[in-house]
């Protein structure tokens, strides 16, 4: 990896339910940026999702006194009862996955997301479920499993004993909802828009490409509309590049629209993804032989 990894040293990417207010996604921001030893790598916003995401690094004290801040923020001016999206969600702060930069470290994150999801709950009031390598209950460890019903079905779904949460009140917090908090490899989020309004041909590309319908191992995957009414997108999750290429999946979801006969617009990254996940693609593009990481010049200076 082209990245310098220092122990200890994390990611934070909180998912926020809100995409359209510009001052609101500004104040998120600088509540994130404003906090001491963070730093506040990138902010990607989508209208029709209305959601934003936010990428910052720091140790996890820093990172825990960071979030904290983003959801006084985020209660403050989000209400889910007026909120609408395409993506699915639970809670204003709708999931904060905690990424080891050094794999050793998973541990770390663990911790930190334990930590900080019994301070959440404390302060605000606000129910949290821990998933993945953070998850407490093993059949939470899948963050859709958690999402299922979104906000408008959580009270019913909460009133079952199985889930009550990890901390804080057995009932959603009336305007925020709840929240997922967890430990998680690095993940690509990665979308594919294609040259149709029909909202069902990108759920059927879904379907076909992603690994719980016996698609492409590592991917989750959803059909959503976005905001231009001729385009649709095949919202993918890449939740371990070194098992499948983000080219391989590219080309899984080209090959659905060819055989449906529509065609891609284009496709985009949301946040920040490693440089060692875009090397094949190029040098498949390219028809490089024997590339490797040690021949790119950023990632020379910095070993």
């Amino acid at each position: 990896m082209c990245y310098i990894c220092r122990v200890g040293l994390i990611e934070a990417v909180p998912n926020v339910s809100e995409g359209r207010r510009p001052e609101v996604i500004e104040a998120l921001a600088s509540a994130l940026a404003d906090s001491p030893g963070i730093d506040l790598l990138n902010a990607a916003s989508d209208a029709a999702h209305n959601r934003t995401v936010f990428t910052l690094v720091g140790e996890g004290a820093a990172l825990r006194t960071a979030i904290l801040a983003l959801y006084a923020t985020a209660v403050e001016r989000i209400d889910l009862r007026s909120h609408a999206g395409e993506h699915p969600r639970i809670g204003a702060v709708d999931v904060v996955p905690l990424v080891p930069l050094d794999p050793l470290d998973m541990p770390v994150c663990i911790s930190v997301a334990t930590e900080l999801g019994a301070a959440i709950a404390e302060g605000f009031s606000i129910p949290v479920f821990l998933y993945e390598e953070a998850a407490q209950v093993p059949d939470r460890r899948r963050l859709e499993t958690i999402r299922r019903g979104g906000f408008e079905g959580l009270r019913d779904k909460m009133r079952a004993e199985i889930w009550r949460p990890d901390f804080g009140p057995s009932t959603p917090h009336p305007s925020t909802g709840a929240s997922a908090i967890g430990a998680r490899r690095m993940l690509i989020a990665y979308n594919v828009n294609l040259e149709t309004g029909d909202l069902d041909i990108a759920r059927r590309i879904a379907r076909a490409v992603r690994a719980s319908n016996g698609g492409l191992a590592a991917v989750k995957a959803i059909g959503v509309r976005t905001a231009q009414p001729d385009v649709v997108q095949v919202s993918i999750n890449l939740v371990d590049y070194e098992r499948t290429s983000l080219h391989r999946v590219f080309e899984s979801v080209q090959r659905e629209a060819d055989q449906l006969g529509v065609g891609i617009r284009g496709s985009e990254i949301v946040g920040l993804v490693p440089a060692a996940a875009l090397l094949p693609a190029a040098t498949r593009q390219l028809r490089l032989a024997d590339f490797t990481m040690d021949q790119i010049l950023e990632c020379r200076l910095l070993r």
